[in-house]
């Protein structure tokens, strides 16, 4: 009986251990810092979005850390992946979770100097991007057809490979508006405040912004949504958004304007880049050579965050919609699109960059 006793006490102390994370695991963060950058400047989606994000991911982070953002403009957001690739610390500190520039590497963009399936990958968020306008760029507009009737639409962006200028120049260009892209704008923000003040007349942004940052703008009358964005597949299918009833999908925009759908290598790369943006629009990355430790602490509390009720209402309410957890086996579908693009699409996409101005 004794020798039972004794048994049984050590299986109940193995199982309590097997509950108990080890305490290392539960310490790493405890009495830390960490930093999350964010690739374009304050105010925009991505700046919004992250600073919305990070009070319910703290919860979720063992050991209570304090949680900084910080923004880091430059050269579309690139300037924030290569800071995180080359020179951020290595030990779980500081992490990237921003809009990030797949047009970049697609195109070979000399300005980044990683490729993002270099990085350890985190989690990350889908997104529904719209275009939407001031009314006076054009005389007497109504609806969204209207658009035609304009001589030169000025769009705003950060830089050629601005998925945002690439995404509303492509819309344009589709219809055969007339329009002009301005760059250098060093976030979603900044264009905004250049629309209002007339300075440019079109852009893209997230639905969730739209419906948040743009509301008053839209409600005042002087900006209305002009199409929100969908991609199609080989056979023209597309699927329209139930929660989007204030714009037009772009497709069907289009076929009132044209008659029918459009076709060609401008079409595909359109196609492409919608796609390719929808489904991976933020993503959350570590520096290389990040703890493992680390890693699997920040995956399961950006995921747990994804999840959280609070979160979820707290965000439906000021967006409207909810966000969308992209895991690790999402995104290495999309990197792997990513490197596998066709020469025709980005063919299209470079004419496009030329048309944006660059060299």
């Amino acid at each position: 009986m004794k020798n039972w006793m004794k048994g049984l006490a050590l299986v109940a102390t193995a199982l309590s251990a097997l509950a108990v994370p080890p305490a290392q695991a539960q310490d790493v963060y405890a009495g830390k810092t960490l930093t999350v950058m964010v690739g374009l400047a304050a105010g925009g989606s991505a700046d919004t979005l992250v600073r919305l994000f990070v009070p319910h991911l703290k919860k979720h982070i063992p050991g209570d850390p304090s949680i900084v953002v910080q923004n880091m403009p430059g050269a579309g957001g690139v300037l924030a992946f290569n800071y995180i690739y080359e020179k951020a610390p290595k030990d779980g500190s500081q992490i990237i979770f921003s809009l990030w520039d797949p047009l970049a590497q697609a195109l070979g963009n000399q300005g980044l100097r990683a490729r993002y399936d270099q990085f350890p990958y985190l989690g990350g968020i889908s997104d529904v991007r719209v275009n939407y306008m001031r009314v006076d760029a054009l005389d007497g507009a109504k609806k969204p057809a209207d658009i035609m009737k304009a001589k030169n639409i000025i769009v705003g962006a950060y830089g050629t490979t601005d998925l945002s200028g690439i995404l509303a120049h492509l819309s344009l260009k589709a219809l055969g508006v007339p329009h002009k892209v301005v760059t250098g704008y060093r976030g979603g923000a900044d264009v905004f405040l250049a629309l209002q003040r007339g300075e440019v007349n079109f852009h893209n942004t997230s639905l969730a912004t739209f419906r948040t940052r743009s509301k008053g703008f839209i409600q005042s009358g002087e900006g209305m949504g002009f199409s929100y964005l969908v991609a199609s597949d080989e056979k023209g299918n597309y699927e329209r958004r139930k929660d989007v009833t204030d714009m037009p999908a772009f497709q069907d925009l289009y076929k009132e304007i044209h008659g029918k759908l459009p076709e060609g290598p401008l079409w595909n790369a359109f196609n492409w880049t919608v796609q390719q943006f929808g489904d991976l629009a933020y993503v959350g990355l570590a520096p290389p050579g990040t703890p493992e430790a680390n890693l699997k602490i920040l995956r399961k509390a950006i995921e747990d965050t994804m999840n959280d009720k609070e979160f979820i209402a707290e965000s439906t309410q000021r967006n409207g919609l909810p966000f969308e957890y992209v895991d690790d086996k999402e995104a290495t579908k999309v990197f792997k699109a990513l490197s596998g693009a066709s020469p025709e699409i980005l063919s299209a996409l470079k004419d496009s960059m030329e048309a944006m101005g660059a060299k």
